[in-house]
């Protein structure tokens, strides 16, 4: 049995969350305000919070700690911002409604699932510009990365769009239960899981065959975004 351990209160309409790597602090984006809050777990120190664009959702930290993105989606752009500063250092022009964002494990690239043109953007964060576009399924949500590949879900295609990153050619599409939404890798990446909304279950996905090996039934209306799997 899990227990909270604290509880805090915001304003507006969190979303998208993530934690520096160090632990300190958590961003979480606020859809209704336009802005970045960095909340500290322990209570010690002030939430701080930033400027960002119109109805941030996604939120992505680099693995350096050095950066902090968020999805703006109505701006269809992303926020770059330094973490030690919060000062907003540039927005970047992606595909139409970017909702989530995802970081590589190196820092190079990060990649937005374009809920309203139906493509990833895969932005070069040294560069600070979109050096690609992948056409994927019908309202693409979220975006996991592992073993050199880029799974994708699609709200309304019930499927799963797989692409290679170095190339950028579309390697798949998975079927899985209807309205899949968030999706995460295994600690050892030979799996990627996917929460299918409408279907109540959990699909999984193996990251070699890139076929479903198991959908385990769970309750109903299981939703995710980010890293939910640990």
């Amino acid at each position: 049995m899990h227990k909270v351990l604290r509880r805090i209160k915001l304003d507006g309409g969190p979303l998208g969350v993530a934690v520096h790597p160090s632990g300190h602090p958590v961003y979480v984006a606020d859809w209704y305000s336009k802005r970045l809050l960095a909340i500290d777990p322990d209570g010690e120190v002030p939430p701080r919070s930033a400027d960002v664009g119109t109805s941030p959702s996604g939120v992505a930290v680099t693995p350096d700690g050095a950066f902090v993105l968020t999805a703006d989606r109505d701006d269809d752009a992303v926020s770059v911002l330094e973490t030690a500063t919060l000062a907003r250092v540039a927005v970047i022009p992606v595909g139409t409604r970017p909702f989530g964002v995802t970081i590589d494990a190196e820092g190079r690239r990060a990649y937005t699932a374009n809920v309203g043109s139906n493509n990833v953007s895969i932005i070069d964060l040294a560069a600070r510009k979109v050096i690609g576009t992948v056409k994927v399924g019908l309202r693409p949500y979220a975006v996991a990365l592992v073993r050199g590949k880029a799974f994708v879900t699609n709200q309304y295609g019930s499927s799963v769009s797989v692409f290679d990153t170095t190339t950028l050619q579309v390697l798949k599409a998975i079927d899985v239960g209807d309205y899949p939404e968030g999706i995460a890798p295994s600690a050892d990446g030979q799996h990627v899981f996917v929460a299918c909304w409408f279907a109540g279950t959990l699909s999984m996905i193996d990251t070699e065959t890139l076929a479903v090996v198991k959908d385990l039934k769970v309750g109903d209306g299981p939703r995710a975004f980010g890293q939910f799997v640990r």
